[in-house]
């Protein structure tokens, strides 16, 4: 009868020693991976709790990514934003420095850098960080700003900025005397009133002083105001009498005028005659000069930086009819006929929430900015307007030296108003928040890797020595394995 072999693989020892092969490979796959297993079928138990930190994680990597994105922007921004602020500096400067030597094209030295300024200044809002425009708000594929010779002159139907000045200047002007009357030189009482009908533009009537002997003045009263003075008697040498007046900028100018018996009347006075009728018309005559030299100085300028003020406004704002010297009224520019200077987003919420990224779970920051900010509006209009108005004539120094003073004072910070650094104090406030969110998902970081190496990491030195166990095992499963391959049914047989 034949005897058939028993298989050796279908043997428990067969069996064990696949099992420490099986173990012995898994062991060297550990050894070189440093993880329990490839699949999450071999991590075990604790493999859910390694998902759930693992998907933590990847949302801290993405939050670091976002802070990154977001501290470079800022960062972009600040410099872009304390160049602004140098500029400040530099033009009000050279705008208080007095100098108003004009060349031929009728700038002062200040002015003409100050058109160079406004180029730079121009080109620092159209900052871009990466692919964003930093100053546009929301539309961060988008310009901020036009161009300074777009802002400046205007393109084809559209108005700039000189276009405007120049047809306040005439709305302002009126016919010489800043839209006032002054009544005949031979008229008693002297009558200064406000034109008619009532108008926006031009000089307006604040108050009146008068120490003059004898004299009766009113007002301002009336809708158009008006102001009276009646001479009764003639004044004392050294009486005076002053008329302060609102200018288009929100300025005042006083004319003072003090009565004189000198020969001739000096500067600023004006002749007490032999009777009060006579003085009355040589008052009338001085009021005339001195109203007038204020209308061509002073009201100029601040014509020149109401005008800049209706430009750079949202929306603009131009002299309502034509001719402009008989104007009343102002209205809102239109794209078809007036320069947009901002290009950006002009929402109605803060400029810095127009940019808004989630860095934690429950935290957010705002980093947005627009060149139509107070801060930077009002500086822009300023450069702008010392840059644009070009001044002729016997009265143009006096024009840029009020121009000048004006632009100065406007560069000046004022009370409850924002100014660059304020907008660098919320970038600040941002990277703090940052900051603090950063050191607190590094500490969750940690703690995280912690959960996933213990479910998922072997050590090495263990599975080494789990390795050599097993391989000890294994040697000695062959050597069994080989004795019992020699052995025979002849050596069972008797000899």
């Amino acid at each position: 009868m034949a005897i058939n072999s028993v298989g050796y693989g279908s043997t428990v020892l067969g069996q064990s020693v696949r099992n420490l092969n099986d173990q012995l490979t898994t062991l060297s796959s550990q050894l070189t991976t440093s993880k329990k297993a490839t699949t999450y079928a071999g991590m075990g138990v604790n493999e859910g709790f390694a998902i759930a930190a693992r998907a933590q994680l990847s949302h801290i990597s993405a939050f670091t990514d976002t802070m990154t994105k977001i501290n470079t922007t800022i960062s972009v921004a600040n410099t872009a934003l304390q160049s602004l602020s140098n500029i400040d500096t530099q033009v009000q400067g050279a705008a208080a420095s007095g100098l108003t030597a004009l060349n031929g094209s009728g700038q002062t030295i200040a002015q003409q850098n100050a058109l160079a300024q406004l180029s730079s200044m121009l080109g620092i809002l159209n900052t871009q960080s990466g692919d964003r425009y930093v100053f546009s708000g929301s539309a961060i594929d988008t310009p901020a700003v036009a161009d300074a010779d777009t802002i400046l002159n205007g393109t084809g139907a559209q108005a700039g900025l000189k276009q405007v000045i120049a047809e306040r200047n005439q709305a302002d002007l009126g016919s010489g005397l800043g839209r006032l009357t002054v009544s005949a030189p031979a008229t008693m009482p002297i009558s200064i009133a406000e034109a008619t009908p009532a108008t926006v533009f031009g000089l307006k009537l604040n108050s009146v002083s008068s120490s003059l002997t004898g004299a009766v003045v009113t007002g301002p009263t009336g809708s158009p105001a008006a102001v009276s003075v009646n001479l009764g008697a003639n004044p004392n040498s050294g009486d005076q009498i002053s008329i302060k007046f609102n200018l288009p900028d929100g300025t005042t100018e006083t004319v003072q005028l003090i009565a004189s018996n000198a020969v001739p009347t000096p500067a600023g006075g004006f002749a007490i005659g032999a009777t009060p009728a006579a003085t009355s018309a040589n008052l009338n005559a001085a009021l005339t000069t001195a109203i007038g030299t204020l209308a061509n100085t002073s009201l100029v300028a601040a014509s020149a930086v109401a005008a800049s003020n209706n430009f750079f406004g949202s929306p603009p704002l131009r002299v309502g009819s034509s001719p402009f010297a008989s104007a009343t009224t102002l209205v809102a520019g239109t794209t078809a006929n007036t320069v947009s200077w901002y290009t950006g987003e002009a929402g109605a919420g803060p400029a810095r929430a127009s940019s808004v990224a989630r860095i934690d779970q429950s935290v957010t920051v705002q980093y947005g900015a627009r060149a139509n900010e107070q801060a930077i509006c009002s500086q822009l209009q300023s450069v702008a307007v010392l840059a644009a108005v070009t001044s002729t004539g016997p009265n143009a120094a006096a024009q840029v030296a009020a121009l000048s003073s004006r632009v100065t004072q406007n560069l000046t910070a004022q009370p409850g108003q924002q100014t660059i650094q304020d907008i660098q104090s919320d970038f600040a406030t941002a990277q703090t928040t940052m900051k603090d969110a950063t050191a607190r998902q590094t500490q969750t970081q940690a703690m995280l890797q912690n959960i996933v190496d213990q479910a998922e990491s072997v050590s090495p030195d263990q599975v080494a020595s789990q390795i050599l166990a097993l391989q000890t095992a294994l040697q000695a499963s062959y050597q069994t394995t080989s004795m019992l391959s020699q052995l025979s049914l002849t050596k069972f047989l008797p000899i």
